[in-house]
């Protein structure tokens, strides 16, 4: 018999070194709301339910390198983001403030970097 106490993922937290600033972005981004939001802390709720994204400020902030090399700084994690047509929701995400990574390692997925240098992937 499983004695594990009952738990839930809420949130996805992502560090920066503006949470605010970061949080405005993936808001226009993928349209979610505000939830709660105070200096240093945001966190956005997915319309449909589930796991939001919660944002905070870290004043080390160190932004991450994307593909790394030995001695860089880590990704550590990155958002699974799945779309109806690849060329139209990067565009969408480059004029809410993301950038296309250089390095694109597959032919059906698009990296992209958010404001504070966070990859994450728009796929079909």
């Amino acid at each position: 018999m499983d004695a594990r106490p009952q738990m839930m993922v809420t949130a996805v937290v992502l560090d920066s070194a503006d949470a605010n600033e970061l949080a405005g972005f993936y808001q226009r981004l993928l349209g979610w709301s505000v939830i709660q939001e105070k200096r240093g802390w945001v966190r956005l709720s997915a319309p449909a339910g589930g796991a939001g994204l919660s944002f905070q400020t870290e004043s080390d902030y160190v932004r991450p390198v994307w593909p790394a090399s030995p001695g860089d700084p880590q990704m550590g994690a990155h958002l699974d983001i799945q779309v109806a047509d690849l060329e139209e929701a990067g565009s969408h995400a480059e004029k809410a403030g993301a950038v296309l990574a250089e390095f694109q390692p597959q032919e059906d997925v698009r990296v992209f970097l958010d404001p504070a240098g966070h990859p994450f992937c728009l796929y079909l």
